[in-house]
């Protein structure tokens, strides 16, 4: 049984799961909970009752960043070691093939930040604080700060976080992009899975096409990211959900299909 994760199901929405991250008092990512965290992504990822996943980290805080005292000490050749862990357990969170929201509470900083990154989605609120103030210690992002980052926001605005260490609050956060959504702080995990829960109704392999598509893409060029776009498109022909879907939109109209999620 995991120490710090713990994996539910949204009690009003089955086919949303939630990685509940749970280690006091300020969820700092030590190696067991970057453990935890990998599993349960990758969990997620192969259970097929799982439609959508919301990680959470409680109504106080989502992440305050890394555990400082656990690596502090540590020698160039252990750092290494250790940022790959961590990089590889939010590799598994982004990689999860299904609609993924981080909700935000409180501090989203260093690594919290960089785990909420990796999510499709971030619905913060409005006291939160969000931030990469790695160089405030004399390093540097080690978790996909430096390459999400700017891929989201755009590299001067990047830089601009990462350069300077500050914090910044919801509402410039959402300003830049960095967020998507922002909500009173008590409503943050409601809006969170009402984000993803209509999406859990929906084509599940199209979904995760969808995300694949765009992610690769992304690491790309066009000409390959098409190629990636049409392989996935034609792919889906072999779907029931295809076969539902067009012959719901021919006889009913459109929005009216019953996915199945095969």
């Amino acid at each position: 049984m995991a120490e710090f994760v713990r994996v539910e199901t949204d009690p009003d929405h089955p086919g949303v799961a939630v990685i509940r991250l749970d280690r006091p008092k300020v969820n700092a990512l030590n190696a067991v909970l970057t453990a935890e965290i990998a599993d349960a992504a990758r969990r997620g990822a192969a259970d097929d009752t799982v439609r959508a996943v919301v990680v959470y980290g409680g109504e106080r805080v989502f992440v305050a960043g890394a555990d400082i005292k656990e690596m502090a000490d540590n020698t160039a050749v252990q750092m290494r070691e250790y940022s790959r862990d961590l990089q590889e357990a939010l590799n598994a969170v982004e990689r999860i093939p299904k609609p993924v929201v981080a909700a935000v509470t409180g501090f989203a900083l260093g690594g919290g930040l960089e785990l909420a990154l990796a999510a499709d989605f971030r619905v913060v609120g409005t006291k939160a604080k969000l931030g990469v103030p790695e160089i405030q210690l004399g390093v540097i992002p080690g978790a996909g700060g430096t390459q999400r980052l700017p891929r989201l926001i755009g590299p001067a605005r990047a830089k601009d976080l990462i350069f300077t260490g500050r914090h910044v609050r919801a509402d410039e956060a959402r300003g830049m992009g960095l967020v998507d959504e922002v909500v009173v702080d008590e409503e943050v995990y409601s809006a969170a899975v009402a984000k993803v829960a209509p999406l859990a109704q929906g084509p599940a392999v199209a979904l995760a096409a969808a995300k694949e598509s765009v992610d690769r893409g992304l690491e790309t060029d066009l000409a390959t990211g098409l190629e990636v776009e049409r392989v996935q498109f034609a792919s889906l022909f072999a779907t029931e959900d295809q076969k539902t879907g067009m012959r719901s939109f021919v006889e009913e109209g459109p929005g009216k299909a019953q996915f199945q999620g095969r």
